[in-house]
């Protein structure tokens, strides 16, 4: 049995289903006499809820039920959403402040759900919902990202969620005092909106005993928990599902309110009861990303090398504790809190704070992308104080390759790396020798050419185990069943391909099963780059005790030994026969070994991955405008050995893609009084496929240590990287100009105000 895959390129198995428009998606999905649900939601940031009068609507044509806060507490479903409270190395436990899937006594954000209405159709659903009159007194909201203020909730004095810290302190605090330079950079992560293809969705069905609740998912299992705790069930008597999903991103990988009043409501009406969010409810309540402001300072000797690093931040969580997120920026942003540097000691100190807007949660990179965009900033920012080339300050500071395995201050251990290889391989592919002449040209124009550089790590998370199964089927066909959830990134090709060269089972007779927890009673999800690296191991250690098992069962049956497997036979010294596994299965289920049929077992990884890699770009301004174009973009990765390069190609062209858009243009804007003002694609920008060039994909692999197949995850590599590589060319660009600081996004009005402000 091989040990890992071809790394061949195969056409994906799922592209066939999607083009041709035979993707099942919830819409697609909902029972054909589903009713259909609208929420009621809370049209200001702040207030106490004095009255829902929902008489009128009631009586509305096609209206089969509303449900509010009073309902909820009446039927018992009172249960608090469950969410991860940060804690330090002190000890220091976060806010845990109470959810509920409507809000009751008090309004905290706009788009919070106050109640649902359940009608016939969308129609008379959302006319019932104009019916109910609200009455409310409205609170002074709190906006600013900053410890006080009007207070969101009476167990987070100061609106303060957590405060959290780790490091060594007073380690820190002497490498500061004997330092030669220090160069300290404050940089504000604007807040983005996830905007998925596919907004989220969800349908519930009660059939006396059991529930079955199917949403578009980064994996059913967390959701399977919740719902039998929130509405008193036995786990046993729920079913959660979820077919294919267009777009997730972190995003639909939590809880949200709305799934425990839809499966209410399905109980409650003894019907199907289905909600699918339009982009307007999307942009007011799927939770947001990013937002947070930190003040990094890095110490160098009199060498230029890395003596500390210090990050203080204060991170909005909007008004409440969505699932992990107080774990994004403090322990997630942790684990690459210093990057690929040698550093000898660092400390992070970041306080969450409440505010009056919608909550904040995962997005792709999940802590990583604003801990990597901080440090390759402020590594940038200190180039220009000393001096010296940017290429030339890190490789100085890389760690070398003998020093693997490292422990970094934050206490990660990362297995291998050679990143001076991948950085001097990212400077002859992006033929930064030649970028001077290309400066001239653009200038030549009257534009601005700037070039920028960043050299990221990150941590694949989630679960460090996995489960599959592989079960055969009398028509010769072959389910594979994972713990994972795909949400378009083609796990289907990448799950089959291996499985197929790992088995010699024909890649055309696999079937990939995902997202049912009666089918699977046990995963991790999709989320942190895992899948792959995680399910893959998982499936291998299936496959090696199928084969063990098949082997056992051959000996006794043929009077042979040993039989040995390779190349997808089983063959045996001193016999004629071979057979391959589908062989082998139609033979134990001719002799009744229907224990054979199926196999299933579980893997834990040894230890984490940490993908890494060089990105490097070229930008052009318009000082007339102020109107930035990326021009040249290169992404040298190394994510160990690469299953299909193809995928990961293209998991690198979507995540570069995001971060320009958070880089260049997205942001999310709230007023004064906690009105969103980027409600809708009119307000908010989002990247076209004319503003990014196409992105040069280059592997320059050293294999993990950590798992058995080399690999090292890849699906958030790209947003990781580029945050910081385009802000860093645009400073470039600028710098000549006078401008010495620069924010995202880099919109052309904010780009042409700092260039005037340095004019004058």
């Amino acid at each position: 049995m091989r040990a890992f895959g071809q790394s061949q390129g195969v056409k994906r198995h799922e592209d066939l289903r999607f083009l041709t428009g035979a993707g099942r998606y919830i819409a697609d999905e909902l029972p054909e006499n589903a009713l259909h649900a609208v929420f009621l939601r809370a049209p200001v940031a702040h207030a106490t809820l004095t009255g829902l009068d929902i008489a009128e609507a009631q009586e509305m044509p096609g209206v089969v039920g509303i449900f509010t806060a009073e309902h909820l507490t009446a039927a018992q479903v009172t249960t608090p959403m469950w969410s991860v409270p940060a804690r330090d190395q002190r000890g220091k436990k976060g806010a845990t402040p109470n959810r509920f899937a409507l809000a009751d006594a008090t309004i905290r954000y706009v788009g919070e759900p106050m109640a649902l209405i359940v009608a016939e159709t969308r129609a008379q659903a959302l006319d019932a919902a104009e019916a109910i009159v609200m009455d409310y007194d409205e609170l002074p909201p709190s906006m600013d990202l900053a410890v006080g203020g009007p207070s969101l909730h009476a167990d987070a004095p100061g609106n303060l969620a957590y405060d959290w810290m780790l490091g060594d302190e007073e380690a820190v605090t002497a490498a500061f005092a004997k330092a030669a330079h220090v160069t300290t950079l404050t940089v504000r992560q604007n807040r983005v909106a996830v905007a998925s293809l596919e907004p989220r969705a969800a349908y519930a069905e009660w059939d006396g005993k059991r529930l079955h609740f199917a949403f578009n998912s980064q994996g059913v299992w967390h959701a399977k928990r919740e719902l039998a705790r929130t509405l008193n069930l036995a786990e046993d008597d729920v079913r959660v599902t979820t077919p294919d999903v267009g777009g997730g991103f972190g995003m639909k990988s939590m809880n949200y309110p709305e799934h425990f009043a839809v499966a209410h409501a399905a109980r409650a009406l003894n019907r199907p009861v289905g909600w699918v969010s339009d982009r307007g409810e999307a942009m007011q309540s799927d939770t947001a990303a990013r937002d947070l402001t930190s003040t990094a300072e890095l110490a160098f000797d009199a060498d230029n090398r890395l003596l500390a690093y210090r990050v203080n931040t204060l991170s909005n969580l909007g008004a409440y504790n969505s699932q992990f997120a107080q774990q994004i920026q403090s322990e997630l942003f942790s684990k690459v809190l210093t990057g690929v540097y040698d550093i000898p000691c660092a400390l992070l100190h970041v306080k969450g704070i409440y505010t009056n807007t919608t909550p904040v949660d995962a997005y792709r990179g999940a802590g990583r992308p604003e801990a990597i965009t901080l440090l390759e900033r402020t590594m940038d920012m200190a180039a220009r104080e000393l001096g010296v080339s940017p290429f030339d300050l890190r490789t100085r500071n890389f760690i070398p390759p003998a020093s693997f395995p490292y422990t970094t201050p934050s206490k990660v251990t990362y297995d291998v790396g050679d990143f001076a290889r991948v950085q001097t391989r990212a400077q002859e592919l992006g033929d930064v020798a030649g970028f001077a002449a290309r400066k001239a040209q653009s200038a030549a124009k009257g534009l601005l050419r700037g070039l920028g550089y960043a050299y990221y790590i990150e941590s694949i998370l989630g679960e460090d185990e996995e489960g599959a199964g592989i079960d055969f089927s009398e028509d010769g066909r072959v389910t594979l069943l994972v713990g994972t959830q795909s949400n378009g990134q083609g796990h289907e090709t990448v799950y089959t391909q291996y499985l197929a060269d790992l088995t010699g089972l024909p890649f055309d007779a696999i079937d990939v099963v995902q997202g049912d927890s009666d089918r699977i009673a046990r995963g991790g999800g999709t989320g942190g780059s895992r899948s792959v690296t995680v399910q893959t191991f998982a499936t291998h250690a299936t496959a090696a005790q199928m084969v063990a098992d098949f082997a056992t069962f051959l000996e006794a049956e043929i009077d042979a030994a040993p039989f040995v497997f390779e190349d997808g036979i089983f063959s045996a010294p001193g016999s004629n026969q071979r057979l391959t596994l589908l062989e082998a299965a139609d033979l134990a289920r001719a002799r009744r070994r229907t224990d054979l049929l199926t196999h299933h077992k579980r893997a834990k990884l040894p230890a984490r991955s940490f993908p890494n890699g060089a990105h490097l770009c070229e930008i052009e301004i318009d000082p007339e405008t102020g109107a930035l174009t990326l021009d040249r973009y290169l992404a040298v990765d190394d994510f160990g050995t690469l299953l299909h390069p193809t995928l990961a190609e293209g998991q690198v062209h979507g995540g570069v893609a995001q971060g320009y858009g958070q880089a260049v243009i997205e942001d999310t804007v709230y007023d004064a009084d906690g009105q969103l003002l980027t409600g809708s694609f009119m307000d908010y920008a989002m990247p076209r496929a004319s503003d990014v060039p196409m992105v040069r994909f280059f592997s320059e692999p050293t294999p993990s240590k950590n798992n058995p197949i080399g690999m090292k995850g890849c699906g958030e590599a790209g947003t990781v990287g580029s945050l910081a590589a385009i802000s860093n060319a645009a400073l470039d660009a600028l710098w000549d100009r006078g401008v010495r600081h620069i924010d995202m996004p880099l919109t052309p009005q904010r780009i042409w105000s700092w260039l005037n402000e340095a004019a004058q």
